[in-house]
């Protein structure tokens, strides 16, 4: 099978991504040097500098065909656990409908400079 090169000039053998608000996650897999392949998962998150500008911090893992059994079941009883405990329902308050992350923990507006409404006349 023949990838697609990516900017790097590695080859993409096969890709998916996963888009979660400020998160996307990338399941790609790829080729060892002696041929065979293996899976990195990829986690990108927009965050913002001072400036407002903004860039994405990358978290990255290799995962390698002898261990894809171990990871599975390990990641289905751990996700299984927690629904268990917790249900399915998000109860982040990043991820409420009222949420707004321009305000502080008790509804501040954090974002907003207090400006005072003055005009020439007033000095």
């Amino acid at each position: 099978m023949e990838g697609i090169k990516n900017e790097s000039g590695a080859e993409e053998i096969y890709s998916k991504a996963l888009r979660a608000g400020r998160r996307t996650y990338f399941f790609d897999v790829r080729e060892t040097r002696a041929g065979d392949y293996y899976l990195t998962i990829t986690e990108s998150k927009k965050n913002t500098n001072d400036d407002g500008s903004y860039y994405f911090k990358k978290h990255k893992i290799y995962l390698y065909k002898e261990d894809f059994e171990g990871f599975r079941e390990h990641l289905d009883k751990i996700t299984d656990f927690i629904l268990n405990e917790k249900g399915e329902e998000v109860i982040s308050e990043k991820h409420q409908s009222s949420y707004d992350e321009n305000s502080d923990e008790r509804g501040n507006d954090s974002s907003v400079d207090k400006f005072t409404d003055i005009t020439f006349d007033d000095i």
